[in-house]
């Protein structure tokens, strides 16, 4: 996915993160808007530029075992607002959102 096609999905879906994922489906890290945004504006910009290669990797991701008091406080510390839920293999299996 292009850094321009990721824009246009996190505009469409409302949303300030996305999960990114290698070819085999592992999750790897997230990217933000605010950080496609600086590298799209930024003077080495190319549209060749693979999220994989600009995606914070935020690891260790959430485990689907996790109580909702762990998980809770490791966004809290780590200050994630949708961390990646990951299996023990490494594919995403969906995020977490604290309520207000």
């Amino acid at each position: 996915m292009t850094v321009e096609v990721a824009l246009s999905v996190m505009a469409a879906a409302r949303t300030g993160q996305l999960v990114v994922c290698d070819e085999d489906g592992m999750c790897i890290g997230l990217v933000t808007r605010d950080r496609l945004t600086a590298v799209r504006d930024g003077s080495g910009y190319t549209d060749r530029i693979r999220l994989r290669d600009i995606a914070d990797v935020i690891g260790p991701f959430a485990s689907p075992l996790a109580t909702r008091a762990e998980a809770e406080r490791a966004m809290r510390c780590r200050r994630l607002g949708a961390p990646p839920v990951v299996d023990g293999h490494g594919n995403a299996l969906g995020v977490l959102a604290l309520s207000r």
